[in-house]
């Protein structure tokens, strides 16, 4: 099972490994407060995508297809994601505020589709 949190949320013990997968360090939080297992910020979109969305839910569907193709060209960078998800719950953890247009929700959805 993948869920989904801001970072902002106070750790679970239902969370499992929680994983960030933002590519910019999230503002006011510090590294130890995460209690993260990794950092995969390979797995985020790239900067160009990123700053060409800015969360703007009109391109929203647009954002999901770019932000695929470019986690189909770079398996590397989400596949320790899933064999931990193979394991057990896994928490993607991002810092957007909205929540229902950001980048861990298209890579949970792309991760369950793998």
């Amino acid at each position: 099972m993948i869920q989904t949190k801001r970072v902002y949320e106070p750790v679970a013990r239902t969370d499992g490994p929680r994983f960030l997968v933002e590519r910019l360090w999230p503002r006011g939080i510090r590294n130890e407060s995460l209690s993260m297992a990794g950092w995969l910020k390979d797995a985020a979109p790239s900067d160009a995508l990123r700053r060409w969305f800015q969360h703007d839910p009109a391109k929203w569907k647009e954002f999901q297809k770019r932000y695929r193709a470019e986690l189909d060209a770079k398996p590397e960078a989400w596949r320790p994601l899933l064999e931990a998800a193979r394991q057990g719950k896994v928490t993607l953890l991002f810092s957007a505020r909205d929540v229902q247009h950001n980048n861990a929700l298209v890579l949970k959805d792309y991760l369950e589709d793998q």
